[in-house]
């Protein structure tokens, strides 16, 4: 009854509305409810809006002018006198507010928001859609080179005009000591790789000299081999998926995300990629789109599709998002990046496991281990990982103490 009445409420609030959104309102309240927003979020985003619509109504604020620069004038205006407002409520009262103006921009009611593309901005568009079309990497590694190339010529250039011609190998150091603040080596040695993509491709465009991309300073790592895989114990795995509550629908998708993680071994990408169609539950495969945009197509393990399955009839909210996992709360989309490192980091807390690192590719190594233990041969090991190079799997040698203690000189003078 409290779900219906408050849900009534905010239609009713709706329909009040005088000002210059009286003609929005009803809709917006309708897409918040087919968002699956819940009545008593409705009712309160409905409040915010009409309060803003009677302060646009105040200064006669038209449609046609609402912009960004309203809703920051509305969270300044002068309130109740002794009425003090907490920062959590004016932050959410921002983000209310917001999402109503992006509601009217998306249905055409009012102009969209201002954005000054700079040169900078334009170049690092272009460079992007080179990544696009003749890189053919994964969209993720697209997004990150363009990133960092943008923030390089926003640091040179600024808000001017972009010459490459002026770059010079100071530069490249310069940046590449800034970024050196605050990153990890292995962070730092993906910025130099972008930083020389970028370079390879003004390169192309003639417009910087051939020797400049090797004036980006390499990385030093201290090692000549790559750290052994961190992997997580088959028991301490198996730990983490009991953990999940079959009773609820949150529990049923990460126990289906776990399983996917331990059993096939995806990356955390893949899992976020899945759509409803790439379940063919007639032949038993499971359709993948991994990295440089290759689909493959891998055998879907018996308890996998069983937990696919429950989930899809009891767990997967009902929304017009083909993603194969949802968000469990409102507005229902697809996981977004970072929530299977989320969704294991909860598993290994619930099941009090104190795991190498709470990344979800320690379940891809787990897998890796397990099959190397198990008496399978590296190429295998690197056909069921998907690794395009064998040297990618060659770490795995590593993990196999004691098969390389039988390669082992024995040490000069030592027992006999």
């Amino acid at each position: 009854m409290e779900r219906t009445y408050e849900g009534e409420g905010a239609a009713a609030l709706a329909g009040s509305a005088a000002g210059p959104l009286a003609g929005h309102l009803g809709a917006f309240v309708g897409s918040l409810i087919d968002q699956q927003f819940t009545a008593s979020v409705v009712y309160v985003k409905a409040q915010h809006a009409l309060a803003f619509d009677g302060w646009l109504a105040k200064r006669c604020v038209v449609l046609a002018d609402l912009g960004d620069v309203h809703i920051d004038r509305y969270q300044h205006r002068r309130r109740r006198r002794h009425h003090r407002i907490l920062l959590e409520t004016r932050r959410r009262e921002r983000n209310h507010i917001t999402q109503l103006l992006q509601f009217l921009r998306g249905h055409g009611a009012c102009p969209a928001a201002r954005i000054e593309i700079t040169a900078a901005d334009d170049l690092a568009a272009r460079y992007e859609q080179h990544l696009q079309g003749q890189q053919g990497l994964a969209a993720i590694t697209i997004k990150r080179y363009r990133t960092i190339a943008r923030r390089f010529l926003h640091e040179r250039f600024g808000c001017g005009v972009v010459d490459l011609r002026t770059l010079c190998a100071g530069d490249m150091i310069a940046f590449m000591q800034g970024r050196a603040k605050s990153l990890q080596p292995p962070a730092l040695k993906c910025v130099a790789t972008a930083m020389r993509s970028f370079l390879r491709y003004a390169q192309y465009r003639g417009e910087v000299a051939i020797a400049l991309a090797a004036a980006v300073p390499t990385v030093a790592a201290w090692t000549t081999t790559p750290a052994v895989p961190k992997a997580i114990s088959a028991e301490h795995a198996q730990r983490a998926i009991d953990s999940c509550d079959p009773n609820t629908a949150v529990g049923l998708r990460d126990r289906a995300v776990l399983l996917l993680l331990a059993r096939l071994g995806l990356r955390a990408h893949e899992i976020i990629a899945l759509q409803l169609e790439d379940c063919d539950w007639d032949s038993g495969h499971l359709r993948l789109r991994g990295k440089n945009r290759r689909e493959q197509l891998l055998p879907m393990p018996i308890d996998v599709g069983a937990a696919i399955a429950t989930y899809l009839q009891q767990g997967r909210p009902t929304s017009m998002d083909r993603h194969l996992f949802l968000l469990s709360r409102a507005p229902i989309r697809g996981l977004r990046q970072g929530a299977i490192g989320t969704i294991v980091r909860y598993a290994l807390q619930r099941a009090q496991v104190d795991a190498p690192h709470r990344g979800s590719h320690q379940f891809r190594h787990a897998l890796a281990v397990r099959m190397l233990q198990g008496g399978a041969s590296l190429r295998e090991i690197g056909e069921v990982l998907r690794h395009k190079s064998a040297q990618s799997t060659s770490i795995y040698a590593r993990v196999d103490i004691d098969a390389l203690r039988s390669l082992a000189m024995p040490w000069p003078g030592g027992a006999r």
